[in-house]
C-alpha cells in the first residue's frame, strides 16, 4: 500500500525579478534611466553604473541577442506597474445581479431602505432583481405586488430601465432592472401645458366703462 501524501507545508515559490545579481548574462545591452543607449557592456560594468546611480539594472527584454537591461528605480517601477493593474481592474467591472427581497405588505420605511440598496446597486453598474415573495395565502395577491414592483420602477426611473417586468416564477413575483445607459429626459411645466387641449372658441368681449355710460344714459332718457 503506498504511502500517504503528506501535505506541503513549505511556502510556494516565489519568482523573483532578474535584477542586480541575479542577472547571469555576461554581454548586456543597457539602457540609461533617461533612455540613453550605452551600449553592449559585460555584466560588471552595467552593475557598476547601475550602483553609482543609486538604482537597479533590471532585465526587460531576456530573448533579445544580447539580452536587453534597463538602469532604473526597480521599486518606483514595480509600484507604478501594480497602480495600473488596479486601475485596469476597476474599469473591467463585471456585471452582476443584485437581488433585493420585500413583501407586498412592506411598509414605508423598508420600503425607502430597498430603494436605497438597488440605487446603490445600479450606481455599481450592477443588475438588480426585485422580488417579492408570497408565504402561504399571499399568492392569492398577486396584482397587489405587480403594483409594488411598477411603483418600484417609476420610483428609479433615473437611475434604472425595465429589463424584465413582473413576472409570476413559483411563489415568488420577479422584475429585473438594468442601469440607465441614457438620461431620463423629464417634460417641463411649459411643454406639458401646452400639449393640453386649447380653448379655440373667442369668449365675447367684455363692454367698456364708455358703453356701460352710453347705455346707462339710453335706460334713463
Amino acid at each position: 500500500m503506498p504511502p500517504r501524501p503528506r501535505f506541503d507545508r513549505r511556502a510556494p515559490v516565489r519568482e523573483l525579478p532578474n535584477i542586480n545579481d541575479r542577472i547571469s548574462y555576461p554581454k548586456l545591452r543597457v539602457v540609461d534611466a533617461d533612455g540613453t543607449q550605452l551600449g553592449v557592456i559585460n555584466r560588471e560594468e552595467a552593475l557598476e553604473v547601475a550602483k553609482d546611480r543609486e538604482l537597479d539594472l533590471v532585465l526587460v527584454s531576456e530573448k533579445a541577442d544580447p539580452p536587453v537591461c534597463r538602469i532604473m528605480d526597480y521599486g518606483k517601477f514595480k509600484f507604478e506597474q501594480e497602480k495600473k493593474a488596479k486601475e485596469a481592474k476597476k474599469k473591467s467591472h463585471q456585471t452582476e445581479v443584485k437581488e433585493v427581497k420585500m413583501r407586498y405588505k412592506i411598509d414605508q420605511h423598508d420600503y425607502d431602505v430597498r430603494i436605497g440598496h438597488a440605487v446603490r446597486f445600479l450606481k455599481a453598474g450592477d443588475k438588480v432583481k426585485c422580488t417579492v415573495i408570497f408565504r402561504g395565502r399571499e399568492i392569492q395577491h398577486t396584482a397587489l405586488a405587480e403594483t409594488l414592483l411598477k411603483r418600484m420602477a417609476n420610483d428609479l426611473e433615473e437611475q434604472a430601465e425595465v429589463q424584465q417586468a413582473p413576472k409570476r416564477e413559483g411563489r415568488n413575483m420577479i422584475m429585473f432592472l438594468t442601469p440607465r445607459k441614457t438620461p431620463l429626459i423629464k417634460k417641463d411645466k411649459d411643454e406639458v401645458q401646452q400639449t393640453r387641449a386649447v380653448r379655440t372658441i373667442k369668449a365675447p368681449p367684455r363692454p367698456t366703462a364708455a358703453k356701460l355710460a352710453t347705455k346707462v344714459k339710453s335706460i334713463d332718457s
